[in-house]
């Protein structure tokens, strides 16, 4: 199989030497992405807001594969403060309907953000 570079320019662009998203086969792993907005660089105040902006930014890479986020099956969520979840859960259940995709949650030391997500993504090929 080969790797696939995913990229989209209505995502924030890598600050490193990563990929915004790799395809292999009919899977899709993205990046960690934070909850800058792509266009103005901008980072909402609250922890519900910084988790809509990273979904939205996760859900753009995702687009450019053909994916959306139903296609989700596992998130890692990083968090920099674990008394947030409550607040950061709420936004995301506003994202994903049943069933919900596996998700590990940790406490990690961000950069100037609240809020973190990765995910992987695939379209099985027995569901319509």
């Amino acid at each position: 199989m080969t790797r696939q570079q995913i990229s989209t320019p209505e995502a924030p662009r890598p600050a490193g030497a990563y990929s915004q998203a790799i395809r292999l086969g009919d899977l899709v792993w993205t990046a960690g992405f934070g909850p800058q907005d792509p266009r103005t660089g901008e980072v909402p105040e609250s922890v519900a807001d910084q988790t809509r902006q990273a979904l939205r930014n996760v859900e753009a890479t995702l687009a450019v594969a053909g994916l959306g986020l139903r296609d989700v099956v596992k998130t890692t969520v990083h968090l920099a403060d674990l008394a947030d979840w409550a607040e950061f859960d709420a936004a995301y259940a506003e994202f994903f309907t049943d069933p919900q995709p596996a998700r590990t949650t940790v406490g990690s030391v961000l950069a100037g953000i609240k809020v973190e997500i990765d995910v992987v993504a695939g379209r099985s090929t027995d569901v319509p």
